[in-house]
C-alpha cells in the first residue's frame, strides 16, 4: 500500500471513531489485563492482574481523563472485599493491580451516586449537587418547589483466577447479570445476561454491544439488543476480543438511542412496563468525575427522579 493511501486509509479510521454517536463521547471502562488467567498454587506467589481505568470516547482508547480510584470496589470469590494494589492516576487512565489469591471469579467495578435538586428560594432557583448525605445537611427538607434526582452508575467487569465460581447480582442500581460464567464466552455462541435494576427485571430496554479495536477493523461494528418480558437478552457474538456492553435506565428517547454509558446517565423517558419503582441504592460517594457537594452549575436539563447507568467489560475468545 503506498504512503497516500494508508494516510488516507488512516483519516478515514479516525473519521470514523471522532463521528461516532456523540452520546458514546466520555464513557467510562474498566479494562483488566485479562479476564481469564491461571490459578496460583504457590501462596507465596499469588497471581495478578492489572486493570486500566479511564473516561474516552473511543472504546478502550485512554483519550480524555484518567477515571479516580475513589469509588473502586473489587469482590472476592467469597464475596470478601479487596483493596486494590499500586493504585496510580495519570492524565489519561488510571491503573491498579489486583490479586488474585484464591481460585474463582472476581467482581472489579467503579460505583458511583449522586444527588441533584433543584428548589426556589424566593424567585431564584438554586441547584444542589452532592451526596445522600450531604443533601440532608445542605437543603432544607421543607424548600419550595423541591425536586430531586438520584443518580446510580456502575461500571465493572468479571476476571476469573481457575474454574469459575457463582455470580451474584448485587441487587444494587441497574446491572446485567451473566447467566453463564463470564469465561466462557466464545464467538458463534450466545451468550444470556438478565437486565436487573435493584434486582427486579427490566424488560424492553435496549442494550448497546460495542468490540473494541475500532482503530485496527475500521468499523465501529456495534450492536443493540432488547430485553425480553422477563428481562433477559442474548448476544450473539460476531467477532473475538474485548467488548463494552453498557445501558442505562430511564430508556433514551427513540431518537437519541445511541447512549454509550454511564458517563451520559440516562435521560429521561417513560419507564419500561413492569419495571421496578425503587428509588435506586445508594453507592460509594459522588460521581468520580464531580463534586462531594454544595451548591452550583446549571440547571439539570432532566430531573428524572432515578437514573441509573451501567457498563461491562468482557472478553471473546475465537471459537
Amino acid at each position: 500500500m503506498s504512503v497516500m493511501k494508508r494516510l488516507l486509509a488512516t483519516t478515514a479510521v479516525l473519521g470514523l471513531m471522532a463521528a461516532a454517536p456523540a452520546a458514546m463521547a466520555h464513557s467510562q471502562w474498566l479494562l483488566p489485563s485479562s479476564t481469564q488467567v491461571e490459578a496460583s498454587t504457590n501462596a507465596e506467589r499469588p497471581t495478578y492482574i492489572t486493570v486500566d481505568a479511564a473516561s474516552s470516547s473511543g472504546v478502550f482508547v485512554a483519550d480524555h481523563n484518567a477515571m479516580r480510584l475513589t469509588n473502586i470496589v473489587i469482590s472476592g470469590p467469597d464475596g470478601s472485599l479487596i483493596q486494590p494494589e499500586n493504585p496510580s492516576t495519570g492524565k489519561l487512565r488510571s491503573t491498579f493491580d489486583v490479586k488474585l489469591a484464591t481460585p474463582g471469579t472476581y467482581r472489579i467495578a467503579s460505583v458511583n451516586a449522586s444527588v441533584i435538586a433543584t428548589y426556589k428560594v424566593g424567585e431564584e432557583t438554586k441547584v444542589f449537587r452532592g451526596t445522600e448525605e450531604t443533601l440532608k445537611t445542605d437543603v432544607p427538607a421543607n424548600a419550595a418547589e423541591l425536586k430531586i434526582s438520584r443518580n446510580f452508575g456502575r461500571v465493572e467487569t468479571f476476571v476469573t483466577a481457575g474454574k469459575p465460581s457463582e455470580i451474584k447480582p448485587v441487587s444494587q442500581g441497574l446491572e446485567l447479570f451473566p447467566l453463564q460464567p463470564t469465561s466462557d464466552f466464545v464467538v458463534g455462541e450466545k451468550a444470556k445476561f438478565r437486565v436487573l435494576l435493584d434486582g427486579k427485571p427490566v424488560p424492553n430496554l435496549k442494550v448497546k454491544v460495542t468490540p473494541g479495536g475500532v482503530r485496527f477493523r475500521g468499523e465501529l461494528a456495534d450492536q443493540t439488543v432488547t430485553s425480553d418480558a422477563e428481562g433477559n437478552i442474548a448476544i450473539d457474538w460476531k467477532i473475538s476480543g474485548t467488548y463494552y456492553i453498557n445501558t442505562s435506565y430511564p430508556p433514551r428517547p427513540e431518537s437519541d438511542d445511541d447512549d454509550h454509558g454511564p458517563a451520559a446517565g440516562g435521560q429521561g423517558g417513560q419507564r419500561p412496563q413492569g419495571a421496578p419503582q425503587g428509588q435506586g441504592a445508594q453507592g460509594q460517594g459522588a460521581q468520580g468525575q464531580g463534586r462531594q457537594g454544595g451548591m452550583g452549575g446549571g440547571i439539570p436539563r432532566d430531573m428524572a427522579p432515578l437514573r441509573s447507568s451501567y457498563a461491562l467489560t468482557v472478553e471473546v475468545l475465537p471459537y
